[in-house]
């Protein structure tokens, strides 16, 4: 059919031959002349059109019309240029940016004596009140374009964009306005929603009947707000789980570099659709490290930014906004907030929004004693904030006026610190370095830490387990919380790893755990993760955009999930039931069953839910949407009546015509929506003042005057209705205002208990055991037994090699772990902080066992990268995360640094990689892991003995046989660089090589540049060996003086003992090597006989020094 359609279609366009005359037969040439182009695109001007053609051309000095040539007795027309008709397209058709100039709303008013239409002139108006906003006007049936916004939406939405009058213009039907809404918002731009504020019954009737319909702006879109707005938040296209922050910057400089500080700065970040506020005020130094992990943390979707602001804030800021982000970027001055300004600011608000809330008489006292409550103890929270901090809550509140949003701010919103003394604060360093929320690979989510350890079942758990990770707890007692209702909901699920729960508060309470716990969560859970975020509907509905149908599917949710939870049967503990049996005994738990269960919410949102039609609900039925019973709503009901009496005067028409045209069977029918017709055939004779509708072959449908007039009455009590019913429904959403800090609570605790489950159904299926943490007065330690990367272990499976990590204060606490290339340092070194991550998130995690200390922090200094917009070499990033590390460790912090020094010379990366090592030893004393390829860095164990320990990751190479008496290992072990095994276990002692040339193998280098670089290796290390050489033959020369004798005592003692040590660890490797394990009998073997050859040639030297020396003393 679709075929067939289209070969009518083309029959129907297809150029008709003209039929040739005999008499011109015979002029044509041999060769047919080539077929004219193609025509696409017809258009046809009006003469106001072309008038207006005209004027652009005449501003743009075009070319003059060509002339047609004078016509001939031989009517052969020429064939039209290809070239030219491109030129017609492109000039007309599609306008070029130089003809567009004139027709854009800036600059329309250049053009002299320029006459707009009413609608034009609408569109000028709105343009020039809001001049940074991409508007959308409703006209008729459809969204328009104007101007540069018609522009700029036919470039992202791929629609087409025309001349039409003064304007380039574009358009979209109403009913695709969420799709192309959400497409420009995430394009960047700030899109405003300009609809009719009149129908057309009441502009029948008011004072503008002639004039356009009134305009005006009904909403204003961006990437922070769109999940909270009317009509568009909520939907299935939103962002989920991810957060959309406003965030909001001010500073202040201080200037004092002796401590490394460059700024104060103050900062908000806002998400409108949840209520969550998170506030922070801190030094930061030149390198803006602090604000740069604030802004990774929170992954904020606009940026708000307060002026002045200093070059290198902007420019971080600025970077992190890149093209490819498409973050959004707005200016804002903050000259006003000074000198208390800002606070002042904040008060009138709060005041203003108080007094309004107040005042609404429709209100019941107790919810308006129960916001009054809540929201003094947020009003508190906001006068305790730091001074910035208040400018930019300011900024924001200023911002979000324009939208409507302020309330959440001084009424709703839950405010939280970004940094606490009970979880621990990631830098941006670690967050990216450990992959904690995205891969460094291609910047996604796969392969991140989140992504594996989210087993979350809602968008608004998903967000709480984002936080979880991202900030771990530093608090025992809470860690220990979670764990134990992780235990607890293991233990119902039947995991036997369940068994080593220990409930320190409830230790005489030890009873069997009902297996209810793990179906009953788990049931809530999938429910919730069908129904539409509650999170953000309770937002909506408190911002009061959420529709009746979101209402009622986010009320209905909470109360399905508390009577599911009810199931449980968790009463709050007293005194007199200390004995009972307990159907939960981990403490975390009950507590956020109680709260997600809460009878009074519950309660609540029933009787909320009583109040409206489910059925009108979902018709959009906004007439029939109240249930007025019992005296409710009386307002409706007035005008339910008066439309209810308007209809009864239409009906009983029908008696009056019924005798007027003698016809007892005559009703009143509807067609095509047009209701009260009076339907006859066409032979019927009706008075001369009836009003004929509309007709056929066998009828003429009328409508009577009467019927004229009581339609009208009708329209109008109808409009009346829609407004009472509207304002209602506005009212009604204001009113659970006075709950949102009941539901929002609940709703956390619902969050929280997702969060949960998803570790323990983590801790079930990677079959991981629960940590356990030592003491607060006990000496810090890190004890990982068969530890695992919790990530590269998923993807390598069974293949996955497991290490062991001892760590203790009074002890070991620094490990140097050298190695070959790709052996696996990093990953080692990597998976010792996430399993210290996850254990302080509250997860069980993947090793055997695992005890350690409660951290303060994560340190990481890993990989190479540079910053050249924010004008950062490769070492300038490597010596700023070090001075961070410097700067904020202490001796309960974990810090792993990965080859430190690489990105400078030899000599100043050692020097640089040493004098670190040493500060963090000696002034820090934290738990270090050390990776280098510098074999210097290892002798920093002789200044502390007993903290460092020298490891390596073992590896395997064939066994030559070699002549001792020639030195030739080093270059054959050069040489057979191509034969490598890795184990990819961690062992004691140094590496000797890198193995560098396996790498460039496996990067396919060409095999000629290996070679050349084996062969420079070789010699390089020979030049130096020499070197070496030669400068013991010259620090052993004996001078002619009285202390030689001295000297020469004193380095025989040295290079005794040095040579009585390496004895003993000869002795020792010989004595391991009869151990059971393969591996490390091998290592020991091998390492023996590099320490024998050592002695060998050591010895050999000493012969020819004494020969030398000898050689001296006879001829001085």
């Amino acid at each position: 059919m679709g075929k067939q359609k289209q070969e009518v279609i083309s029959r129907f366009f297809a150029p008709k031959n003209k039929p040739s005359t005999t008499d011109a037969a015979p002029s044509q040439p041999k060769n047919p002349p080539t077929p004219p182009p193609k025509i696409s695109t017809t258009v046809s001007f009006s003469p106001a059109k072309r008038l207006r053609t005209s004027q652009l051309n005449s501003l743009h000095n075009k070319l003059p019309k060509l002339t047609h040539p004078v016509p001939t007795d031989n009517p052969i027309l020429p064939l039209p240029d290809p070239a030219l008709h491109q030129k017609f397209l492109s000039k007309l058709l599609e306008p070029s940016h130089d003809h567009l100039q004139p027709s854009r709303i800036s600059n329309s008013r250049q053009i002299s004596n320029t006459k707009y239409t009413p609608l034009e002139q609408q569109v000028v108006e709105l343009k020039d009140r809001y001049p940074d906003v991409l508007l959308m006007i409703e006209v008729g049936y459809k969204y328009r374009f104007f101007g540069e916004d018609a522009e700029n939406a036919a470039r992202v939405l791929g629609i087409y964009a025309h001349m039409d009058r003064n304007f380039l213009t574009a358009s979209v039907p109403t009913f695709r306005l969420h799709v192309h809404v959400r497409r420009l918002v995430s394009a960047g731009y700030k899109v405003g929603v300009v609809k009719q504020t009149e129908t057309a019954a009441i502009k029948a009737h008011g004072a503008n009947k002639l004039g356009p319909f009134c305009r005006g702006l009904s909403a204003l879109y961006t990437k922070a707000t769109l999940e909270a707005a009317e009509d568009l938040g909520g939907g299935e296209e939103g962002c989920g789980s991810c957060s959309n922050y406003l965030f909001s910057v001010v500073e202040k400089a201080i200037g004092n570099m002796e401590i490394g500080v460059d700024v104060r700065i103050g900062a908000v970040a806002v998400e409108i659709s949840t209520g969550d506020v998170v506030y922070g005020e801190f030094d930061d130094n030149f390198m803006r490290a602090g604000l740069e992990a604030m802004v990774l943390n929170l992954s904020p979707a606009e940026l708000l930014l307060g002026r002045p602001l200093s070059k290198q804030t902007e420019k971080l800021l600025l970077a992190y906004a890149g093209p490819a982000s498409n973050v959004r970027v707005e200016h804002a001055s903050q000259d006003c907030f000074y000198d208390g300004g800002a606070r002042a600011e904040v008060i009138s608000l709060y005041e203003s929004l108080n007094e309004s809330n107040l005042g609404n008489g429709h209100q019941q006292k107790d919810i308006a004693t129960n916001s009054q409550g809540s929201n003094c103890l947020t009003f508190e929270g906001i006068m305790a904030m730091p001074d910035l901090a208040i400018q930019a809550l300011a900024l924001t509140t200023r911002h979000l006026k324009q939208f409507g949003f302020e309330r959440i701010l001084c009424l709703g919103a839950s405010f939280r610190p970004f940094s606490s003394i009970t979880e621990m604060t990631l830098s941006a360093n670690a967050l990216q370095q450990l992959e904690v929320l995205r891969n460094n690979s291609d910047g996604s989510e796969c392969g991140s830490l989140l992504q594996f350890m989210n087993h979350t079942l809602t968008v608004f758990g998903s967000r709480l387990f984002r936080h979880w990770v991202t900030h771990p707890l530093c608090d025992r007692n809470m860690i220990y919380a979670r764990s134990d209702a992780v235990s607890e909901i293991l233990e119902s699920m039947g995991s036997s790893k369940a068994s080593e729960i220990d409930f320190e508060e409830e230790k005489s309470d030890v009873t069997i755990v009902q297996p209810e716990i793990h179906h009953v969560i788990s049931s809530v859970l999938k429910t919730l993760g069908r129904a539409p975020d509650i999170q953000r509907g309770i937002t909506r509905i408190f911002h009061r955009t959420a529709t009746a149908s979101e209402f009622i599917a986010v009320i209905q949710a909470i109360i399905v999930a508390g009577r599911q939870l009810h199931q449980l049967h968790v009463e709050v503990e007293d005194e007199s039931r200390n004995q009972q049996v307990k159907t939960v005994r981990s403490v975390l738990l009950r507590k956020l069953i109680l709260t997600a269960s809460s009878p009074s919410v519950i309660n609540t949102a029933a009787r909320l839910l009583s109040k409206v039609n489910k059925e009108a609900a979902d018709k959009r039925d906004l007439h029939n949407l109240f249930i007025i019973s019992d005296g409710n709503f009386p307002e409706i009901g007035s005008a339910r009546t008066k439309v209810h009496l308007a209809n009864e005067m239409l009906d009983e028409l029908i008696s009056l015509y019924r005798k007027q045209l003698r016809r007892s069977n005559l009703e009143f029918t509807s067609v095509s929506g047009v209701t009260h017709l009076i339907e006859l055939s066409p032979d019927v004779k009706v008075p001369p003042d009836w009003v004929k509708v509309n007709s056929t072959k066998k009828t003429i449908r009328y409508h009577p005057p009467e019927v004229l007039k009581g339609l009208d009455q009708l329209t109008l009590a109808n409009e009346e209705l829609s407004i009472v019913c509207r304002d209602t429904w506005d009212r009604f959403l204001k009113m659970f205002g006075g709950y949102y800090s009941e539901f929002q609570a609940a709703v956390q605790a619902l969050a929280a208990l997702d969060c949960l489950y998803s570790l323990a159904v983590l801790s079930r299926t990677k079959n991981y055991v629960r940590p356990v943490f030592i003491r607060d007065d006990e000496p810090a330690q890190i004890n990982i037994s068969s530890g695992r990367h919790p990530v590269m272990e998923n993807i390598l499976q069974d293949s996955f090699v497991p290490n062991d990590t001892n760590l203790h204060a009074d002890k070991q606490y620094c490990q140097i772990v050298t190695g070959p290339n790709m052996g696996g340092k990093s990953c080692y070194i990597r998976q010792v902080a996430l399993i210290a991550l996850m254990t302080q998130v509250g997860c069980f995690v993947p090793a055997s066992s695992a005890k350690l200390h409660v951290l303060d922090g994560i340190y990481t200094r890993m990989g190479a990268s540079d910053s050249i917009q924010l004008g950062k070499s490769t070492f300038l990033e490597e010596l700023t995360e070090a001075s961070h590390i410097l700067q904020h460790c202490t001796s309960r912090s974990l810090v792993i640094i990965d080859e430190l020094g690489r990105g400078t010379s030899t000599h100043d990366g050692v020097a640089i990689a040493y004098a670190t090592l040493h500060y963090l030893l000696e002034h820090k004393k934290c738990m270090a892991l050390f990776v280098t390829h510098y074999p210097e860095i290892v002798d920093i164990k002789n200044e502390f003995p007993g903290s460092v320990g020298a490891y390596h990751v073992s590896y395997l190479t064939p066994q030559k046989d070699t002549d001792l008496d020639s030195n030739t290992d080093q270059e054959m072990e050069a040489t057979n660089h191509d034969d490598v095994t890795y184990l990819y276990k961690l062992v004691p002692g140094a590496s000797e090589r890198s193995f560098g040339f396996k790498v460039a193998q496996l990067a396919q280098l060409p095999s000629s540049c290996i070679r050349r670089a084996v062969a420079v290796a070789a010699r390089l290390e020979a030049e130096i060996q020499k070197g070496d050489q030669n400068k013991l033959l010259m620090n052993c020369s004996v001078p002619n003086d009285k202390s030689s004798d001295v000297k020469e005592n004193a380095y025989a003692i040295e290079n005794l003992e040095q040579v009585e040590e390496t004895y003993r660890d000869i002795f020792s490797l010989v004595n391991n090597a009869f151990h059971k394990d393969v591996e490390k009998k091998f290592y020991s073997l091998k390492r023996a006989r590099s320490l024998a050859n050592r002695l060998v040639h050591a010895g050999r030297a000493t012969q020819k020094l004494a020969i030398y020396r000898n050689h001296f003393i006879q001829n001085p």
